[in-house]
């Protein structure tokens, strides 16, 4: 070893010996998981992080110890550090999206570090507190600012934070920014060029779901270079995996209420509809049950009160919409029932994954009909609008330079909200761009061609929303161990039945002849999993999951296709790609 490589060793160690002791003694955290000290320490030497590990796996502790290293002017001192990442010293920017999240994480810093340590500035706190916010990070009191990412279409919010050398730019519920994901959300779409205008700090990406190519998508819309991906504890072996098939609706409906009303709490009721969670909350009250509904039409105190209740143990379910629990930080949820099957299983694992936070048994039941899948083929049908987006084009060729988004929805009259998702069509073109000033053309191509290009991006997005829609229906309907097609849709391999599913507890899962992999080592399977591969008629993709007589492969614009393994096999329809 080099005298070099032997004093960036040290210094290594010596790092990961100062962070453990911040976590210890400043956040209460002795004992550190797998990955975590991986991340704290990418982050302190400059390095992009992406995490993707469940709630309550402790993935904001990686940014948070890693922030306190860098504030308290601990930085790596490595050989090939930058003067401009050694003169960091300002706050760690935490993108959140939502205000409740934001507060139980500031709450949760402040009663550990005290003072003005951690602030927030978003638009449920009054002037007088936002600007005492903003004065503590730049008198550098604080190591940590929360921020929800509409701020962040603010020229003046971005300028001030400049000026503050922020040390980190963390993003939770990384998915959002993925229109691959099951949450996206537009106000993300920015925050790589966000990035860009505060220097480029290092980037902590994190989310507690992303299946392949959400991973991806988060990597170039952040524009992460190089990063840290750590996948942790996908499995949680201690969560009963159930499916209940019903025939009639009305029957469904009975059984759910039956079956919550059964259970011990705290739990969670999913339902699609606005309507059906204040049907469902009503029925359990009827029987007993503290029971709220929480769906995004109730007022914003009322919902802040239903997650506050829920939170101290006051209410034994919440019936919600998938407006609530994201980030939701309770350990002892016994259940989630689902009264109608997901949109996807991104947003199932997601859902079902706040239960049993505290190793535990816990339940995660799906109610399913078949006939339930049309309500989610529905909600998920959008046709692009072609004259209002050529009206949006022709809108920014005939100004001279820049035009600002309300300049924009006037000249048009186009609504703002709607116009939002109109730009969001064309960025994904790449012939608009938002800018500091606004949004300006960036093409010469004829408009017309340019609405096309749009049209065709949003029909391949569709055809990947319905392929996941699909894959829905094929957990629900499958004889197979449901842990291992859940993990499977994700990428990742449970060799044997997990023993903790309805198909394992009738025995059904033993009867499948699941191709776990252990053919792939052998060197027997041509498309082992994770394997990338090309289709003559759909281009690109990933192997996601083997069975006895079908591949599962994740097409880049097709979505998930289940292929028959002899037509695979005797048509020659797939290929290893390079």
């Amino acid at each position: 070893m080099t005298d070099a490589a032997a004093d960036t060793a040290a210094t290594d160690k010596a790092d990961e010996s100062t962070l453990r002791r911040i976590a210890a003694d400043r956040l209460g955290l002795p004992h550190l998981r797998d990955g975590q000290l991986a991340g704290m320490s990418a982050l302190v030497q400059g390095r992009d992080v992406l995490a993707v590990m469940p709630t309550g796996y402790g993935k904001s502790a990686i940014y948070q110890v890693a922030a306190l290293f860098i504030h308290g002017g601990h930085e790596a001192k490595h050989p090939d550090d930058t003067a401009a990442h050694s003169a960091r010293r300002g706050p760690a920017v935490v993108v959140s999206p939502l205000i409740a999240l934001q507060e139980d994480q500031l709450d949760g810093l402040l009663e550990d570090l005290g003072g003005e340590s951690a602030v927030a500035i978003n638009s449920g706190r009054k002037d007088s507190e936002v600007q005492d916010a903003w004065e503590a990070a730049e008198r550098g009191e604080a190591a940590f600012l929360f921020l929800a990412p509409e701020q962040l279409a603010k020229t003046e919010t971005v300028k001030r934070l400049a000026a503050l050398n922020v040390s980190l730019f963390v993003v939770d519920e990384a998915h959002c920014v993925s229109s691959w994901g099951h949450d996206f959300r537009p106000d993300y779409l920015r925050l790589g060029e966000v990035r860009a205008q505060l220097g480029n700090p290092p980037v902590a990406a994190l989310t507690a779901t992303a299946s392949p190519p959400v991973r991806d998508e988060i990597q170039q819309r952040l524009h992460m270079l190089d990063p840290l991906v750590l996948v942790h504890g996908f499995d949680r072996p201690n969560i009963r995996l159930d499916v209940v098939r019903h025939l009639e609706d009305r029957d469904k409906r009975r059984a759910v209420v039956e079956q919550v009303a059964d259970l011990k709490g705290p739990g969670l009721l999913y339902a699609a509809t606005r309507k059906d969670t204040e049907t469902y909350a009503a029925e359990l009250t009827e029987r007993g049950l503290r029971a709220e509904a929480y769906h995004a039409g109730r007022k914003q105190s009322e919902r802040d009160q239903v997650h506050e209740q829920f939170l101290d143990d006051e209410l034994d379910v919440v019936v919600a919409t998938t407006a609530f629990g994201m980030g939701i930080d309770k350990p002892n949820v016994r259940f989630v029932i689902h009264a109608d099957i997901p949109e996807s299983l991104d947003a199932y694992y997601q859902e079902i994954g706040r239960s049993g936070r505290d190793g535990d048994p816990a339940s995660a039941v799906l109610h399913y009909r078949s006939e339930d899948l049309g309500l989610r083929k529905f909600f998920g049908t959008h046709k692009p609008d072609e004259d209002a987006l050529l009206g949006v084009l022709t809108a920014l060729r005939a100004a001279d330079g820049p035009v600002t988004q309300k300049a924009l929805a006037e000249q048009t009259g186009i609504p703002t909200r709607r116009l939002t998702g109109l730009l969001n069509e064309l960025q994904e073109t790449r012939s608009v761009k938002a800018l500091k000033r606004g949004i300006r053309l960036e093409t010469d191509a004829k408009l017309p061609k340019v609405v096309e290009h749009a049209v065709e991006l949003a029909e391949a997005r569709q055809r990947v929303d319905r392929s996941r829609i699909e894959m829905a229906r094929g957990y629900a309907e499958t004889d197979a161990c449901r842990r291992q097609f859940l993990l499977g849709y994700f990428g990742e391999d449970l060799p044997e039945p997990c023993g903790n599913c309805d198909n394992c507890a009738d025995g059904s899962a033993y009867e499948e002849d699941y191709d776990d992999g252990a053919a792939a080592a052998a060197g027997g399977e041509a498309f082992p999993l994770q394997a990338a591969v090309v289709h003559k008629e759909w281009g690109s993709g990933i192997v996601m999951r083997h069975e006895e007589d079908v591949i599962t492969v994740l097409f880049e614009q097709e979505g998930y296709k289940t292929l028959s393994r002899q037509a695979v096999t005797k048509g020659k329809l797939l290929t290893l790609a390079g």
